[in-house]
């Protein structure tokens, strides 16, 4: 059940956001739930928790520093961790507005759910200065790919990656079989936060390449690291903040689309209700989708042609 705590929320006061994953057996999820519901509850912490028998997978915020560091010790108590990789960032805005913590068969899907994932912590990591290293060791003839969704690719990616153009995780494995890359050519994956190149390295090799590099943490680990630097442009992330900016804050270019929830940065005036909104490059091109600001204003639009009030733009699914 999701969990709304938004009247608890403290306006004018920052959040605290931190993301972590662990692939780490898990005997009895829904009861995990219902204990990291209740943790939530006591700490104000509000996010999207992915829980499964492989694992955890969370982004979280707090409005309190100490409340947040309160709830990763929480989680390295209960699985008796030394430590958690921790993404960490502040925004002015509420990435979230509830708790929601949900079980799957997987933290993050790839159909598989053979995969060994734990104790790999060492599986060809590399921190943000061997990533760069290699990028610019002009010796090494290395293949850079980009492991996340085009939309997430378009906003910002590495100097030289490749574009898979999925939609989604699942497709990656069917676009490198396409690419025919050498068995012994260096390979250079990365993603958002890690998660996603810690499947997908095991299915590469599982194919017979034995050289390839993960970026540990991801993009939001380099950006921490390395603003500024090799990554170019904004790193896409699944909440309200709809991306991140070189020193981790919040866009100011970026906002989500009222028709399908993609990152949008095209300014348009509503034909209807004449409020200005933001529109993604693939909506443009809709017909009944182009010149309206919501759902609602293309329903009656298209019925009447006429001008209405002003209508709020549904919410998106992120």
């Amino acid at each position: 059940m999701n969990q709304p705590i938004s009247d608890k929320l403290i306006p004018g006061t920052p959040f605290f956001i931190t993301s972590f994953y662990q692939f780490i057996q898990v005997e009895h999820p829904e009861q995990l739930k219902q204990e990291l519901e209740a943790k939530a509850r006591e700490l104000k912490i509000v996010g999207l928790i992915i829980l499964g028998s492989e694992g955890f997978n969370s982004t979280s915020a707090c409005q309190n520093e100490q409340s947040l560091q309160t709830w990763k010790n929480f989680f390295m108590e209960r699985f008796k961790l030394k430590g958690l990789n921790c993404k960490d960032s502040v925004s002015e805005k509420p990435p979230f507005l509830k708790l929601s913590v949900k079980v799957k068969p997987e933290i993050v899907t790839t159909g598989r759910t053979d995969l060994k994932l734990e104790n790999q912590s060492q599986n060809h990591h590399l921190s943000p200065t061997q990533w760069d290293q290699l990028i610019q060791d002009e010796k090494q003839d290395v293949v850079i790919i980009d492991t996340r969704n085009w939309y997430e690719y378009n906003l910002g990616t590495f100097k030289g990656a490749l574009n898979p153009n999925i939609e989604k995780f699942t497709d990656f494995p069917k676009y490198f079989e396409s690419q025919k890359i050498d068995k012994d050519k260096k390979i250079m994956i990365f993603c958002t936060g890690g998660i996603r190149c810690e499947k997908g390295i095991l299915e590469l090799q599982e194919k017979g390449y034995k050289n390839v590099y993960q970026l540990d943490g991801g993009i939001l680990n380099y950006l921490k690291e390395k603003p500024r630097q090799s990554f170019e442009g904004e790193c896409f992330v699944f909440d309200n903040r709809v991306s991140v900016d070189q020193d981790l804050k919040p866009s100011q270019i970026y906002t989500l689309c009222p028709h399908c929830g993609q990152p949008a940065a095209i300014k348009k005036t509503c034909v209807r209700c004449d409020s200005e909104y933001m529109i993604c490059e693939s909506c443009l091109e809709i017909q009944r989708k182009k010149d309206v600001c919501s759902k609602n204003c293309s329903y009656h639009w298209q019925r009447t042609k006429k001008k209405g009030p002003q209508q709020m733009a549904p919410r998106s699914k992120f």
